[in-house]
C-alpha cells in the first residue's frame, strides 16, 4: 500500500560530492545480485522471502556474520545495509550488525529477492510532458508502480517507457524525430537494479510529474539537484477538513512508525529526521480543501504523515487516517479517523487493504469514488541539466482525483480565508475544464 510520496533514487552509483562527475566504470551484472530496496515497504513490494532463525546456542556470533553464512548470494555489505533498514530483527526488536548472538533469539529476516536484468518494452501510454535527448518528463496515472520489482515484474513506468523510446510516435510527444534518433533508451544508471533511468520516485497511488533520465550525465546532474533540494516541488492534495489559518509550516522530524511497520510518524526522538512543509489553502469546500504542499525536504510519505498529524488527512489515504469519498461523502462529509491533531494515527496493513477493496467494489459498480490518496504532484521546477535552463512543468491532474474536483467546485464551495500570494501551481494549468470563477 505505502511507498515514497517522491524521493530522489538511492541506487544511483554515482559520487554526488564532484562537482564534475565522471561515468561510473562499466562492471559485468551479477546474475545472483541481490533486490536493494530505501524502505522496508518496497522491500515488502519486490517480494521478500520471510525466514526465521531460532538460535539453539550461546554462540556470541555478530549478527551480521551469521547472517552472511546462512543467507546465500547476500555480501555482509548489503547484510549491513538491511539490517540498518529494519529488515532484520532479533525477539521482535532492531539491533545492531555487531549484536552478539545468544541462546533462544529469534532472527526475523526479510530477504530481498534477486531481480531479473531486463527490462521488457510494453505498450502502455503515456502523458509525456515534455521531452528531449537528455530526459523526459512524465505526467504519472494513479496505479502504476515507477520500475519493475519482483512483485510487480510488468506493467511500470520503465516497461511503458522502454516501448515509447522504441517506437517514436506511440505516444504524442513534443520531441522531434531527428532528436529522437540520438537517443533511444533510457539512462544506464540503476539498470542492474531495473531502475534505467529513475532520477526520483512517486508513490504507486500518487500522480504527476516525474522525471526520466536518457544520459547517464544527464541522470548524474538531475539527481544532484534532487538531492541538494535545488528543485521546487508542490503537490496538490485534497484533505478533510481545513486548516485556520489557511498557511503555514509544518515542521515536524519524521522516522519509522513505533508500532505499523508499513507507516511512518512524527518521532521527537533521535531517530525522527528534519522534516519541512510549507502547505498553503486553495480552494475551500463543505468538509474539504484543496491544500498546495511544497516540500523542503523529501522524507518518505512526508506530505501524509505531516498533513494527518495536524489534523487534516488526506481524502482516500487509508494508512494515516483519510476516508474513501464518493458523493455520499461530499454530501455529508464524514468525520476522518486521522482528523484528531498532534496524533500519529496509522491503520495497519490489513485493515487499509479491507477499506481499498471496498472502494475499489464501489468504483467498479461505475460510481466516482476516491479510494486512494488524492496527492497529485502538480509541479516541478528544475534547470535543465545541460542548457541550466529554469524549466517548469505542471502536471493535470487525472480522474478521478480531477472529477472529485470538479463536482466540489461545482455544488460545495464553501466560504472563508484562501491563499493567493506566495503560490506556485496554477491552478487553471492544473485543474483542467473546471471554472474557478
Amino acid at each position: 500500500m505505502p511507498a515514497e510520496e517522491d524521493q530522489p533514487d538511492a541506487s544511483n552509483p554515482f559520487d554526488l560530492s564532484h562537482d564534475s562527475p565522471e561515468p561510473a566504470p562499466d562492471r559485468e551484472l551479477d546474475p545472483d545480485a541481490r533486490y536493494e530496496a530505501t524502505t522496508l515497504e518496497e522491500l515488502e513490494d519486490a517480494g521478500a522471502e520471510h525466514r526465521v532463525y531460532d538460535i539453539t546456542t550461546d554462540s556470541k556470533k555478530r549478527l551480521d556474520v551469521y547472517l552472511h553464512n546462512r543467507l546465500k548470494g547476500i555480501s555482509r555489505n548489503q547484510i549491513q545495509k538491511l539490517i540498518g533498514l529494519g529488515g532484520v530483527t532479533v525477539n521482535g526488536n532492531n539491533v545492531k550488525p555487531s549484536y552478539k548472538l545468544r541462546q533462544n533469539d529469534r532472527v526475523e529476516v526479510m530477504v530481498p529477492p534477486k531481480p531479473a536484468i531486463d527490462v521488457h518494452p510494453e505498450p502502455i501510454p503515456l502523458h509525456i510532458l515534455f521531452e528531449d535527448r537528455d530526459m523526459v518528463v512524465v505526467n504519472k496515472q494513479a496505479n502504476f508502480i515507477v520500475h519493475p520489482a519482483r512483485k510487480y515484474k510488468t506493467g511500470t513506468m520503465v516497461n511503458a517507457l522502454a516501448y515509447h523510446l522504441e517506437h517514436p510516435g506511440y505516444n504524442a510527444s513534443p520531441f522531434t524525430e531527428q532528436a529522437k534518433a540520438q537517443k533511444t533508451e533510457l539512462s544506464e544508471v540503476g539498470k542492474d537494479d531495473q531502475r534505467p533511468g529513475v532520477v526520483h520516485r512517486l508513490d504507486m497511488n500518487t500522480t504527476g510529474v516525474i522525471i526520466f533520465a536518457k544520459q547517464e550525465t544527464t541522470h548524474w546532474l538531475l539527481a544532484k539537484q534532487f538531492e541538494d533540494r535545488t528543485n521546487l516541488k508542490c503537490y496538490l492534495a485534497l484533505v478533510h477538513g481545513c486548516p485556520d489559518p489557511p498557511s503555514g509550516a509544518i515542521n515536524q522530524p519524521l522516522g519509522k512508525h513505533p508500532t505499523i511497520r508499513e507507516g511512518h510518524a512524527v518521532r521527537n526522538d533521535a531517530s525522527g529526521k528534519e522534516s519541512l512543509t510549507f502547505f498553503r489553502v486553495r480552494r475551500r469546500y463543505k468538509g474539504f480543501s484543496l491544500i498546495e504542499c511544497e516540500l523542503k525536504s523529501g522524507r518518505t510519505h512526508q506530505i501524509r504523515v505531516h498533513l494527518s498529524y495536524h489534523g487534516f488527512p488526506i481524502v482516500g489515504d487509508q494508512l494515516y487516517g483519510g476516508e474513501t469519498v464518493g458523493p455520499p461523502e461530499l454530501l455529508d462529509p464524514p468525520i476522518a479517523a486521522g482528523a484528531r491533531p498532534n496524533l500519529n494515527f496509522a491503520r495497519t496493513k490489513a485493515e487499509g487493504q479491507k477499506i481499498e477493496a471496498k472502494a475499489a467494489e464501489r468504483a467498479a459498480s461505475g460510481e466516482l469514488v476516491m479510494g486512494t490518496p488524492a496527492l497529485h504532484a502538480a509541479l516541478l521546477r528544475i534547470q535543465h541539466p545541460v542548457s541550466e535552463q529554469s524549466m517548469t512543468f505542471t502536471a493535470p491532474l487525472h480522474s478521478p482525483m480531477l472529477d472529485i474536483v470538479r463536482e466540489l467546485e461545482a455544488n460545495h464551495r464553501a466560504e472563508g480565508e484562501v491563499v493567493t500570494d506566495g503560490t506556485h501551481i496554477n491552478l487553471s494549468q492544473a485543474l483542467p475544464g473546471i471554472d474557478l470563477s
